[in-house]
């Protein structure tokens, strides 16, 4: 038999991906733009076993049988068996998958998009295949083709009808900008109210808005954004991060009806990092939202415990939630009473985030070879 074991990191969009022009292909209808972030702290994990010996495929997803049917996963594994070369002896042997994320799915985090990344990079080892295949990652979770590079990645939507130039491409790698942090506010990790695919799908069909950013708001966002990132220009980079997040919920608000995926907590993070920000005089703090309520924060490494400690002043944690900090360390720290008022935040109760991951921009896909690092 062969055995293959891969990891794949979350991404995070600042230009967000939001429709698609073929539904089946998932060729999107604007182009994207994300920071990978590091698998030390979230990921996805997939072995998969192929033997001749197996009589069915199998796939278990974070310990539940799933269907073999799932028409993404057949797209994916059809495409990549189409590329293989014809005369290895597995490529038509049965597979047993397992998949499991260290991060909650279907709660807004990106986790199909780590999962399918993950899956597909796994599947093209197992077959052989070398160069791009962030296509067939496409086509099992649009986002995932961001996840199958590290650093800084774009995706480009492309113009050809069968998708093979809709692809992913990295613009800068992680170790572009050393000092970039990501804090992700977990307001809620439960299965989101609307799937993404649904509530795009719907946008798509009912939003005008929605045509005027792919046309004409969206390829401007993604040359200055691209810039940004190049120049390290944390300032401009902040206020299209920030402009992006609320024109995607603007779409979501006026898709009809409306899919509203963010609560009263995410609207406490937006005001404190609009407060913070005003008192710095300058942008230090960028909020991003996918589709969740769960804030998703981009700032440099000199702002993180002064901001983790705003964070714990207006959304206080639970006096017991020992499990609170993930990820990198954090030293919060007391704020001074003038930002204190600035802030000019009600108080919420404790509670109010589940918990909070301190992580960074980091490195995409890696191959696990040690036996004990099998899921099978």
């Amino acid at each position: 038999m062969k055995v293959v074991t891969c990891i794949a990191p979350v991404n995070i969009a600042v230009i967000k991906y939001w429709g698609k022009s073929d539904e089946d292909l998932i060729i999107p209808i604007n182009d994207s733009l994300s920071g990978t972030l590091s698998m030390d702290t979230m990921c996805a994990k997939t072995t998969i076993i192929a033997s001749p010996e197996l009589q069915e495929n199998i796939f278990w997803l974070n310990g539940k049988e799933q269907s073999f049917d799932n028409k993404r996963l057949a797209n994916c594994l059809q495409e990549v068996k189409q590329i293989a070369d014809k005369s290895l002896p597995h490529l038509n042997w049965k597979l047993s998958i397992k998949s499991e994320n260290n991060f909650p799915t279907a709660a807004g985090l990106a986790s199909s998009a780590a999962g399918y990344a993950c899956m597909v990079t796994a599947l093209a080892k197992l077959y052989e295949i070398k160069g791009d295949v962030s296509y067939i990652a496409r086509m099992g979770s649009g986002s995932a083709c961001r996840s199958m590079y590290g650093g800084w990645v774009l995706w480009c939507k492309g113009s050809s009808s069968d998708g093979k130039d809709s692809i992913a491409k990295q613009i800068a790698p992680a170790a572009h900008w050393p000092e970039m942090r990501v804090i992700v506010l977990v307001v809620n990790d439960e299965k989101k109210k609307y799937s993404s695919t649904d509530a795009m799908k719907r946008s798509v069909q009912t939003s005008e808005l929605l045509k005027h950013r792919a046309n004409h708001v969206v390829p401007k966002m993604v040359k200055a954004c691209i810039e940004a990132i190049k120049k390290k220009d944390f300032e401009t980079f902040a206020e299209i991060t920030m402009k992006e997040s609320n024109s995607f919920h603007a779409i979501c608000q006026d898709t009809y009806p409306p899919c509203v995926y963010l609560n009263d907590t995410s609207h406490t993070i937006i005001a404190a990092v609009h407060a913070y920000n005003e008192f710095k005089s300058a942008n230090k703090v960028a909020y991003t939202f996918d589709a969740g309520p769960n804030a998703v924060l981009y700032l440099l490494e000199s702002s993180v415990d002064e901001f983790i400690s705003v964070i714990n002043y207006v959304l206080p944690p639970m006096d017991n939630n020992g499990d609170y900090y993930k990820g990198l360390p954090v030293s919060p720290s007391q704020l001074s009473q003038k930002l204190k008022m600035a802030l000019n935040a009600s108080i919420q109760k404790p509670g109010g985030l589940k918990y909070i991951i301190h992580t960074k921009i980091g490195e995409g896909p890696k191959l696990l070879s040690e036996p004990q690092e099998h899921l099978l």
